[in-house]
């Protein structure tokens, strides 16, 4: 049986090797300037997603109503 957990260092390490050399693989493969293209449009949303999540998630306080009374 293997003892190592799942999750450390270097097997993170590892996958992170492999992500990267895809990365390298698909601009060789489909050129720079689209690659660059992709990764612009995936950032505008993926940040646009964050910033919808969080005014979602984060609505302001509505105000206390006042509630004036009078003296008999």
């Amino acid at each position: 049986m293997n003892c190592r957990r799942h999750g450390s260092k270097p097997t993170i390490g590892l996958w992170m090797l492999v992500a990267a050399a895809d990365v390298a693989i698909i601009m060789a493969s489909t050129g720079l300037l689209t690659a660059l293209l992709v990764l612009t449009a995936l950032a505008v949303i993926i940040t646009g997603g964050v910033y919808a999540a969080r005014s979602l998630g984060s609505r302001e306080p509505q105000p206390a109503k006042a509630v004036v009374r009078r003296r008999a």
